[in-house]
């Protein structure tokens, strides 16, 4: 006869929260595994797991490199969860930096756009607020943009407006 007593004990976590952490660990490996040389070198690994991560990365087979993935998370399970929780915060970390500089690409290229579309007017709302770069230089160059652009040229003075752009706002202080 089986007992039906039910106890109040906690039996750990449950076979679906283990699930859970396990495709967690997997989504991981499959980050490291994508991570270049250098954003790998930043990272808290030891030897045994960076040296599985390279040979996921080498693994050209897809059904191959499946399976060495979910090796290489067996590996990152061996590690103390303060471990794995540094290595995502610096992942996370990437990511973000990645995001702003996106971002200021983006910014960038709007400023340079509006500059070759407006000219003077977008010139002053930029040096209003970003003070100190060379407005003659800027103003040559916006000119030559629009020429290139009418006349249907390689954008060289487009090019180089942006990398201009690119000095004087990582320069100067943002508003």
């Amino acid at each position: 006869m089986i007992d039906h007593d039910v106890t109040d004990e906690y039996a750990g976590p449950s076979r679906s929260q283990l699930r859970r952490e396990a495709l967690d660990v997997l989504k991981l490996a499959t980050a490291l595994a994508a991570l270049s040389d250098a954003q790998l070198d930043r990272l808290p690994l030891p030897e045994d797991v960076r040296g599985e991560v390279e040979r996921t990365r080498a693994t050209p087979s897809h059904g191959a490199r499946k399976r060495q993935t979910q090796y290489l998370a067996k590996h990152l399970r061996r590690l103390d969860e303060e471990a794995l929780e540094a290595i995502r915060r610096l992942l996370d970390h990437d990511r973000q930096s990645a995001h702003r500089e996106t971002a200021l690409l983006h910014q960038l290229e709007a400023w340079r756009d509006r500059l070759v579309a407006e000219g003077d007017p977008a010139l002053d709302a930029l040096l209003e607020r970003h003070p100190g770069g060379d407005r003659q230089q800027l103003r040559a160059l916006i000119r030559q943009a629009r020429l290139e652009a009418e006349r249907a040229k390689p954008p060289r003075a487009a090019r180089e407006l942006f990398r201009l752009l690119r000095a004087h706002l990582d320069a100067g202080p943002a508003a």
